[in-house]
């Protein structure tokens, strides 16, 4: 079988002048400026897919997990895509605030690998949509190990300690917030092609069976979207099962003390009474008065101890 030639050129942080060379015909200058920005730093660039005549400019942004150190980067991959070629450029993303390893920039091999695997005829927009389904997929894999994060979370809650506990809801909810900055964009500019909003030239970039194509791929979004929601309200439940968790330990706390103050109360009764400076006091000059006060203050704490037990207090 012969090889595939795909009409694509991948670019990992070129340059102007290489980027220049790659893609003779020009470039509008909101174009240009957007490939050749920095890697995704805060809330920009926000995702987004939109015809500029002669091409189209679609900017993805794929949040990836690190389970091993509880934190979320984002890798960047532009795309201009033309009725006759496709143009990807990644961007290495920046140096994670206390590491000193650089997170991996995004990677297509998988996607070039299934489309020379398919041995036909491959037009840029089908490999724009691979690119979006990976995308999408990249959302629904995002989310698995959230609701896996949670689900471990959930189970530590009996053990770990309470700022632990609460630390880790304040992570998980910032990542949530920052998956949502990310997927809903991306999910509106998917939708702007299933729409037919968007389209290259004489509508060759995008045709219909392809738009249908891309349609799978809002379906998927959708579905991480839905992901999103729910991890949201397990996120909820896991703070209201913590904060729960919480008032009960108080609430034990709260009930040993009033039972030393229970236990305590009479004793501390007796005491009072004997230690009156009274004159005429029946018990004050009997030799067993000093053993008497004893045995009445240890049979009254016994038999509170009884009454507790009896009641299941204790």
């Amino acid at each position: 079988m012969d090889a595939v030639t795909l009409p694509w050129t991948d670019l990992l942080d070129p340059g102007a002048a290489q980027l220049e060379a790659e893609w003779p015909g020009g470039l509008y200058d909101i174009a240009r400026a957007q490939l050749l920005a920095p890697a995704r730093h805060g809330d920009e660039p926000r995702p987004k897919i939109d015809s500029h005549g002669d091409y189209v400019l679609a900017v993805f942004v794929v949040p990836v997990a690190v389970p091993a150190d509880d934190r979320i980067f984002h890798q960047e991959v532009d795309l201009l895509v033309a009725p006759d070629h496709i143009l990807t450029v990644r961007k290495t993303p920046d140096v994670a605030p206390g590491s000193t390893t650089t997170d991996p920039p995004y990677d297509p091999g998988g996607v070039r690998e299934s489309l020379i695997e398919s041995g036909s005829d491959v037009r840029p927009g089908t490999i724009a949509y691979r690119i979006a389904d990976d995308v999408a997929e990249a959302f629904l894999d995002l989310l698995d190990d959230v609701h896996d994060e949670i689900d471990q979370l959930e189970d530590q809650v009996e053990d770990a300690t309470d700022e632990f506990v609460r630390t880790r809801i304040s992570e998980l909810r910032h990542d949530l917030l920052h998956i949502r900055r990310t997927l809903a964009p991306t999910r509106d500019a998917v939708r702007r092609i299933v729409d037919g909003r968007v389209d290259g030239p004489n509508d060759s970039t995008f045709p219909h069976e392809l738009e249908l194509q891309f349609g799978d791929v809002f379906d998927k979004l959708l579905r991480a979207s839905e992901g999103l929601e729910s991890a949201r309200d397990l996120i909820g439940g896991v703070r209201d099962y913590h904060q729960s968790k919480v008032a009960n330990d108080q609430n034990e706390v709260m009930k040993r003390l009033t039972m030393v103050a229970s236990l305590l109360l009479l004793p501390t009764f007796i005491v009072g009474l004997y230690g009156q400076n009274f004159i005429h006091m029946p018990e004050l000059r009997w030799v067993h008065g000093y053993l008497y006060s004893w045995m009445l203050i240890l049979g009254t704490t016994a038999l509170q101890l009884w009454w507790f037990r009896r009641n299941h207090w204790i």
